[in-house]
């Protein structure tokens, strides 16, 4: 009996060890208990009549962890303001001043809301009010020198690394594996970039999303994504937005700020707290094989207003936004995925031009700035040795002091995170090693070190770059005070008790790929299109049913063919990967009342009228009778090679949404309002039409 009891006692003591005890532990560890907004970093800026207030467990190691149950919330003056259990506050509609504290019953804070009447807003029935937040003050809500303080130079340096898994042992990352878990964990990450292949379903991404931060160390993580819209979009279930030139074309800054937003709140309910986006590029190039129709348009001002308004949609919905590609990579005829480009104007041009987004974007707040794999001689001449050809070879924007951190931060006056270029681009790998490329990127000025070759190398060669005094623990603090600045300033903080997966899963497929963002996308799709050339009256179309249409192309022509079939059911497709057209398909084309051709190119070669492609469009429009309407699917630059068509339609992107759009015009239920943001120029140095060109019926 002694023997039995004496196990009970062990087995009930060992429950005690496992629960109760390991919770009073981890209680005791924390040292304190703050309200989030009473952190200097963190906004006081209210809209509208309810938000919420978030409490913060802060911890004897430096670390702080979001508290949500445990803790009580209250009002001192319920007249003015309500709080929830969840410090949700509801303002009842009364001026006057309260205090909202919390406590976890040792620990306690408060903050005080001043509510007053705002003459500036007229609404009907009740008065609107204006609502300050007014802070306590004192050494307790300095977490972040706290935490600094208190790390390790392995923990610093972990937060400026953001590696991706796209990929392990062959297979797509598109849920949390062990060994993952493990690199998380051991080299202290502050952020995971995601690629198309592990965003599948909004289910899968968000539980991968939640998995990943359940594995951070102390802090939350970065979880970040390319989800510019547009022909670089990421989210296989999310919407697709029509991308950025378009949204230049479509010429309105309201517009780009409900894309910037939907694509933001796309995002958060996934738990993807930051997006490399926009890009800011000023694409004054037509050559360019890697920008494009990712930048707004060619001219500076365009871009800025265009840039900045998608930025205020995007972090109004609580993600971080990040410029690209700085100081510029619209004017190159190099894909830094592939080379070493160069941008050789000098500071002047430079500030009228390519610097002119970024300085705005700086202006209006933007959480990051993107650097570009690019080498810029008139800002920095200095010189490497290249480990490809052992030739001396000039240092890129991503790895040079004097951009980032004389131009950007001294000059500029920037001080939000940087982020390099992911570093296993062309531009970076084959010319620096992966431990050199980082050591040289962090001295020069960068916060993050995206997407580095051997996580495990870079890591030990950056704290040994450190511990050897290349590099002074003091820079390496500053990198880590804005990257912890950016994370408490979008609420990017681990969570004692993570949101339920099924509620977080829940809210998410509401709002990914929703109605309301859909109807966003037709709209900025439809005021995008851009009606180029419209001779013979070949537009709108006018048929009768019986009339043939032929829809004539390769690359997504099948989108263009369904597009149009919508409007007009008696409508062929001729797909042709070698664009050599049989007689029988020529015949075809002769017979049809109308012939629409999809043209796609994204480089130099593939617009040359000597393409394949370009010479099978040029035969098309001699031989045919009927009205010729070319969509120049992707690149508006398409009608240079084949000026003499009837008809050309500028889309500026491959999603459903534009091909619509497209397929409106034709047949006049969309009156086309696009503006061309680049000029597309002519043979011998001529203008083919003007930046701002653009037809409408």
């Amino acid at each position: 009996m002694f023997i039995s009891l004496l196990a009970i006692t062990l087995a009930v003591s060992q429950l005690w060890i496992g629960g109760t005890l390991k919770q009073a532990s981890a209680e005791s560890a924390a040292k304190d208990l703050i309200i989030l907004q009473n952190v200097p970093d963190v906004s006081t800026e209210i809209s509208g009549e309810a938000f919420q207030l978030k409490a913060l467990h802060v911890y004897k190691e430096g670390h702080f962890m979001g508290i949500s149950d445990g803790v009580k919330w209250k009002s001192s003056n319920k007249n003015v303001a309500a709080v929830d259990q969840a410090g949700n506050i509801t303002l009842m509609g009364k001026p006057g001043k309260t205090f909202i504290s919390v406590t976890d019953g040792v620990y306690k804070d408060r903050i005080a809301l001043q509510i007053k009447p705002d003459g500036k807003k007229h609404s009907k029935g009740k008065p609107a009010f204006k609502v300050k937040i007014i802070k306590e003050h004192g050494k307790r809500y300095d977490l972040i020198s706290r935490a600094v303080k208190n790390m390790s130079i392995e923990e610093k340096v972990g937060q400026m690394l953001m590696p991706d898994f796209r990929t392990w042992k062959g297979k797509n990352v598109t849920e949390m594996l062990p060994e993952i878990e493990k690199l998380v964990k051991d080299y202290h990450l502050g952020g995971v970039i995601l690629f198309r292949e592990n965003v599948v379903t909004t289910e899968q991404t968000a539980t991968l999303v939640s998995d990943y931060q359940k594995a951070a160390d102390k802090f939350g993580l970065l979880m970040t994504i390319d989800q510019e819209g547009g022909i670089v979009t990421r989210l296989q279930s999310g919407t697709d937005m029509p991308g950025n030139m378009a949204l230049g074309a479509a010429r309105s800054e309201e517009i780009s700020r409900k894309v910037g937003k939907a694509i933001g709140e796309e995002l958060a309910s996934l738990g993807i707290n930051m997006n490399f986006a926009p890009v800011m590029d000023v694409n004054n190039n037509p050559d360019n094989p890697v920008i494009g129709v990712r930048s707004f348009g060619e001219d500076p001002q365009l871009v800025a207003d265009m840039g900045v308004a998608y930025t205020e949609g995007l972090q109004s919905a609580g993600v971080a936004a990040t410029a690209k590609h700085f100081p510029g990579h619209g004017d190159t005829a190099v894909d830094s995925h592939l080379g070493l480009p160069e941008v050789p104007h000098d500071k002047e041009r430079l500030k009228e031009v390519e610097l002119y987004p970024f300085q705005k974007g700086m202006e209006a707040g933007i959480d990051a700035i993107m650097t570009a794999h690019v080498t810029f001689p008139k800002i920095d001449d200095t010189k490497a040795i290249s480990k490809k050809t052992g030739e001396e070879i000039a240092v890129p924007a991503t790895l040079s002091h004097k951009v980032l951190t004389e131009l950007m931060r001294e000059e500029m006056g920037y001080d939000g995170v940087i982020t390099t270029d992911a570093m296993n681009m062309n531009a970076i790998a084959e010319h620096f090693g992966p431990v050199d490329a980082a050591i040289r990127a962090v001295k020069a000025g960068t916060d993050i070190v995206l997407m580095p070759v051997g996580l495990q190398e870079v890591a030990e060669g950056l704290v040994n770059a450190v511990e050897n005094g290349e590099i002074s623990e003091k820079r390496i603090e500053s990198s880590v005070e804005r990257i912890l600045t950016l994370k408490i300033k979008r609420g990017i903080i681990k969570e004692e008790t993570p949101q339920p997966i099924d509620e977080k899963i829940a809210n998410a497929l509401e709002i990914v790929g929703s109605e309301e963002h859909k109807q966003i996308e037709k709209e900025a799709a439809e005021r995008s299109v851009t009606l180029v050339k419209n001779e013979r009256d070949a537009l709108p179309l006018q048929l009768s049913p019986e009339d043939n249409i032929v829809v004539v192309g390769n690359t997504y022509i099948a989108d263009l063919k369904n597009a149009i079939s919508k409007f007009h059911a008696n409508t062929t497709v001729i797909q042709t990967s070698s664009y050599a057209l049989t007689e029988e398909q020529k015949q075809l084309i002769r017979n049809a009342s109308a012939v629409i051709v999809g043209s796609y190119t994204f480089n130099v070669s593939g617009r040359s009228p000597d393409s394949a492609q370009m010479k099978m469009v040029n035969s098309i429009i001699a031989e045919s009778e009927a009205p010729v309407i070319s969509v120049g699917i992707r690149n508006p630059y398409d009608i240079m090679a084949y000026p003499e068509v009837d008809a050309y339609i500028a889309q500026y992107g491959f999603r459903t949404a534009s091909f619509d759009a497209s397929a409106g015009v034709v047949f006049g239920q969309v009156n086309p309002s696009g503006k061309l943001p680049v000029t597309i120029p002519g043979p011998d140095g001529s203008v083919l039409y003007e930046i701002g060109h653009g037809l409408s019926y």
